[in-house]
C-alpha cells in the first residue's frame, strides 16, 4: 500500500524559496529573483556616454561575473568587454545606500550617480535623495561593508 503526502501549494513555495534564498543572499551581481540580466537590462556604458539611464538590448549583450549585461549599443558593448570595471555600477549593481547600511537590496535603474567616476545605483527617488545629502559618507560606510555582504 502506499502513502501519498500531498503538501500545500503555499508550502511548495516556501521550500523552493528556501533553496534558492542562500544563492540569492550573497549575489555579487544584482540580477533580481528570476533573470541572469544585470541592472534590469539597462545600459551601464549609457550612464557615462549619455548621463542618462538608458535600456540596453538583447542584441548587444555579453556575458561579465556570471550575468547577461544588455547594451544601447555595440560600440557601448565594446566599450565595457574591454573595460567592464570601469562601467560596472558598485557593489554589483545592489542599491548603494542599502550596502552602506549592511544590506543587499534591488535598485532602480533610475536612481543613479556617478561619484569619482564610479557609478552608484540606489533603490528609487527617494532613497537616491538620501544617498545623495551624505554620499562621501555613505560610500565609506559602504567599501568598509562591501567585503562582508558582497559575494566574492
Amino acid at each position: 500500500m502506499s502513502m501519498r503526502v500531498r503538501l500545500p501549494r503555499w508550502a511548495l513555495l516556501v521550500a523552493a524559496l528556501c533553496m534558492l534564498s542562500p544563492a540569492m543572499a550573497g549575489q555579487k551581481i544584482y540580477t533580481g529573483w528570476l533573470s541572469d540580466v544585470a541592472i534590469k537590462g539597462y545600459d551601464p556604458v549609457a550612464y557615462f556616454t549619455r548621463g542618462e539611464a538608458t535600456k540596453g538590448t538583447d542584441a548587444h549583450s555579453l556575458s561579465w561575473e556570471g550575468a547577461t549585461w544588455h547594451f544601447a549599443s555595440a560600440e557601448h558593448r565594446a566599450l565595457f568587454k574591454a573595460s567592464p570595471e570601469r562601467y560596472a555600477p558598485q557593489y554589483g549593481g545592489h542599491c548603494a545606500f542599502a550596502v552602506a547600511k549592511g544590506d543587499l537590496v534591488k535598485i532602480d535603474p533610475e536612481a543613479w550617480s556617478i561619484v569619482n567616476d564610479k557609478l552608484y545605483l540606489n533603490y528609487s527617488a527617494s532613497i537616491q535623495r538620501k544617498w545623495e545629502a551624505q554620499q562621501e559618507q555613505f560610500i565609506q560606510q559602504a567599501e568598509a561593508r562591501w567585503p562582508e555582504i558582497g559575494q566574492d
